[in-house]
């Protein structure tokens, strides 16, 4: 048997048997269909046959497949709330009602709002610049550009918070918002999946040294305290990245230490420099 074969073969087996074997009172489901939807649908960023064909196991890519897996496995252990998950694949199904999001954050002629189709040729430019890209293992393609434009967008949907498209005088100069860590991470609080919230921006390079990146993170910050109420974030990079070491400590951010980046290769760009901090009294 491949070894692709044999992750399929574990997926069904884990979705057919190993996760409705394990249904206990609180979780939401208990049906080896539910399971299923409820992982691929995080996996993918949204409801999963909006970009895989059926069936799932033969037709996922890899990657995805490989992080439903994950995903089922830390239910399993303990280390994910298959209610968090559950509701994040409902809301994106229009099953659950959810919390209003602003169409923007405005500060002078810096806008934060939600991503449109027509910023996917812009982001794919950016993705494709080797310096916008040179702490990344590698550039992204067109078609892998509008994939991640779409998922930046349905954060908004599942969570109530994301990465936000930025605007400077009228004009898309890439992203800066929030995340929910949806993969387990090497760090004091980061094994449990979808409990960190990361802070992050990529910004196209005549955006740079303007201060974009500060005053949208501010922008993000005050929102996730005051609407979301949410009180901590972390932050991180390579450690060779100076220029967004930079905009951490300039937010005030505070220096935690490193660890390898899971999904990083091994080699120079691995090592990752993370921050924190109490976004609480962070204002814009």
């Amino acid at each position: 048997m491949s070894a692709a074969a044999d992750r399929r073969a574990q997926w069904r087996d884990l979705v057919a048997r190993r996760l409705p074997e394990a249904a206990r009172p609180g979780w939401p489901v208990h049906l080896d269909h539910c399971f299923a939807r409820i992982l691929l649908d995080n996996a993918c960023g949204g409801p999963w046959r909006d970009s895989v064909a059926p069936p799932a196991h033969a037709n996922m890519p890899a990657d995805d497949l490989e992080h439903a897996i994950d995903l089922g496995e830390a239910v399993l252990d303990g280390r994910a709330d298959l209610a968090l998950l559950n509701r994040r694949s409902l809301a994106w199904r229009g099953k659950i009602a959810t919390a209003p999001v602003p169409e923007g954050l405005r500060d002078g002629d810096l806008l934060l709002r939600r991503w449109r189709p027509d910023d996917t040729a812009p982001f794919a430019a950016l993705n494709a610049d080797p310096m916008v890209m040179e702490f990344f293992p590698r550039l992204r393609t067109e078609t892998e550009s509008a994939v991640e434009a779409v998922r930046c967008d349905r954060r908004f949907v599942a969570d109530g918070f994301g990465p936000w498209a930025v605007e400077r005088d009228g004009r898309f100069v890439g992203f800066v918002g929030a995340f929910r860590i949806m993969q387990a991470m090497p760090f004091p609080g980061g094994e449990r999946i979808g409990a960190t919230i990361e802070l992050g921006w990529r910004l196209a390079r005549d955006a740079w040294g303007h201060g974009i990146a500060t005053r949208a993170a501010r922008l993000t910050l005050a929102d996730l305290a005051g609407r979301c109420g949410l009180r901590t974030v972390v932050a991180y990079t390579a450690s060779g990245n100076d220029r967004s070491r930079a905009v951490m400590e300039r937010l005030g951010m505070a220096p935690s230490g490193t660890f390898p980046h899971p999904a990083v290769p091994d080699g120079p760009l691995r090592t990752h420099r993370l921050y924190r901090l109490d976004p609480v009294e962070v204002s814009a």
